[in-house]
């Protein structure tokens, strides 16, 4: 919208012709990449596919940050994560990326660092096939917001609309976007986490998202074989605590 008011400021003022051409060039390729819905749209490791000198500009940064921080004799294993793969041939590609990216990072700084290549599990068909993609990533972290946005089918930036309705009416207990459905989305959490493990026995594998700090999920996350959760910073106490009862409770059960 920004671009659209410069672009015609520019052109009823006549100023700076090139400048104009520029941004025209620029708000072309804007509604180009312009998409109904983007949430299952360009975004993720498919973007990363398209233009991988996203790819490429990302893990460069990354890669940079921890060479500095070597020659400082600071010790740091980046992971370095791949959003939204939902077959493993997408992480194999931009995995493929990422070695070659590192590898020159690493010589231009004549310094050599660990790092790890894992993936967010945000898609159904990931959860399903994990023991596949497990193959290619040496982590897993469950973005479970994104897991119940796909798995329920609700756009979460709209289904504010109705969830109020179906917690009044009692079609749901609660809203799934703030508290983990264990029946559901919770099942595609711990077949990832088994079939995972089935390819890789010591998997790291943690959830990110709201539900990281919901004490009943962090429990759950625990219960299904998770490292760790990860949630905004004022969930943090929340989570310590939930996940310190968690290990409490399955002591006194075992």
């Amino acid at each position: 919208e920004e671009l659209m008011k410069e672009a015609a400021v520019m052109k009823a003022t006549g100023v700076d012709k090139k400048e104009l051409e520029k941004k025209e060039k620029l708000l072309i390729r804007v509604e180009e990449l312009h998409e109904v819905n983007p949430m299952l749209g360009h975004r993720g490791c498919r973007l990363g596919i398209v233009y991988p000198e996203i790819t490429e500009m990302q893990v460069k940064a990354i890669v940079s940050a921890a060479c500095e921080l070597a020659k400082e004799k600071e010790k740091i294993i980046p992971e370095i994560m791949v959003p939204l793969v939902g077959h493993v041939n997408e992480l194999k590609n931009q995995k493929e990326l990422i070695k070659k990216v590192a590898q020159e990072t690493m010589k231009s700084y004549g310094v050599k660092i660990k790092y790890m290549v894992g993936t967010m599990i945000e898609v159904p068909r990931a959860a399903v096939t994990a023991n596949e993609i497990a193959q290619e990533a040496e982590f897993f972290s469950f973005g479970t917001n994104d897991l119940t946005q796909m798995g329920f089918g609700f756009s979460r930036d709209d289904a504010g609309k109705f969830i109020k309705i179906y917690i009044k009416d009692k079609i749901l207990e609660e809203d799934p976007f703030q508290v983990l459905d264990q029946n559901g989305i919770g099942q595609l959490v711990k077949i990832g986490v088994e079939k995972g493990r089935k390819t890789k026995k010591d998997l790291k594998v943690g959830i990110c998202g709201e539900h990281g700090g919901e004490p009943s999920s962090v429990i759950f996350c625990h219960n299904v074989g998770l490292n760790y959760v990860s949630c905004s910073p004022y969930r943090v106490p929340i989570a310590r605590l939930a996940a310190a009862q968690a290990v409490i409770l399955g002591k006194k059960i075992n």
